[in-house]
């Protein structure tokens, strides 16, 4: 007897809170900006389907190429051909710079006329100072056109 007593009490309770709940969402429904909030609502309800139904195929594509493997490794393989070649020159060149700063560091003789004559006559100098004047013509002619 006693726990139906116990059970009376609080099936009670359980009532009252849903009475107010009720009454919570009635006073709530009763205010201008919720009801004009909700007017809002069902007007644009046909645009709402409309993006709920792009956003919803479009999480499905995600989904499809997330869960796809083969796509994914053919993705990765993809970058890794394109990056491998572009980090190995880097590597080089840095070696290279690496090895430049060893060898003037070690050397103490001073560049002088006749040595940099001798530079001149370098393939790689020359290389380097036909690109270095052909670069500054391109940017003299760019800053005339401006």
């Amino acid at each position: 007897m006693s726990e139906t007593s116990t059970q009376q009490p609080a099936s009670v309770e359980v009532a009252a809170k849903n009475v107010r709940g009720e009454l919570d969402v009635l006073d709530q429904l009763l205010k201008p900006e919720v009801q004009k909030s909700l007017t809002e609502l069902v007007e644009n309800l046909p645009k709402l389907a409309e993006m709920v139904t792009l956003m919803t195929k479009a999480y499905d594509l995600a989904q499809t190429v997330a869960n796809d493997r083969v796509l994914i490794d053919d993705l990765k393989g993809g970058l890794e051909e394109f990056v491998k070649p572009i980090g190995e020159k880097a590597k080089g060149i840095a070696a290279a710079a690496v090895e430049a700063s060893d060898r003037a560091h070690s050397e103490s003789t001073t560049v002088g006329l006749f040595g940099i004559l001798k530079m001149l006559k370098d393939p790689q100098v020359q290389s380097t100072l036909r690109f270095a004047q052909a670069f500054l013509a391109v940017m003299a002619e760019r800053q005339n056109q401006r």
